[in-house]
């Protein structure tokens, strides 16, 4: 294989692993893109939480509002730590906390979406507002 064409394939090769499907963090939680989520909703098989507080707003389907800082307390109205937890806020630093949060409590499907509903209102879908 010549010089030029093991090149160009290192390149595609990563340039196809940079921002291209979900990222699983060091921390244990994966981040997905808007897209990524909207996709996931056509099939929906995972609960979704909004742990933004204050309340401004939701993406359609979402099943809880969960203050992202009591999020441990409120284990009981998840599903097991087994199953798909999505979570959001309004940008990302409430549901990283949550994400992280959740991880250490022994979820293993923990997403997150990059963004939030920021990014989901921005990408033009549909953000139901109070």
């Amino acid at each position: 294989m010549s010089v030029a064409l093991a090149g160009g394939l290192l390149l595609l090769v990563a340039g196809c692993a940079v921002g291209g499907g979900p990222s699983r963090t060091g921390e244990g939680y994966t981040v997905i893109t808007v897209e990524e989520l909207a996709v996931r909703l056509a099939d929906k098989d995972f609960v979704m939480v909004n742990v933004h507080t204050p309340y401004e707003g939701e993406i359609p389907q979402t099943d809880l509002f969960v203050p992202f800082n009591e999020i441990a307390d409120h284990t009981g109205e998840l599903p097991g730590r087994e199953h798909t937890i999505v979570l959001y806020c309004a940008t990302d630093p409430m549901s990283t906390v949550a994400a992280k949060t959740l991880v250490s409590l022994g979820y293993n499907e923990v997403l997150e979406l990059r963004g939030g509903m920021r990014a989901w209102r921005e990408a033009g879908y549909v953000l139901m507002e109070p």
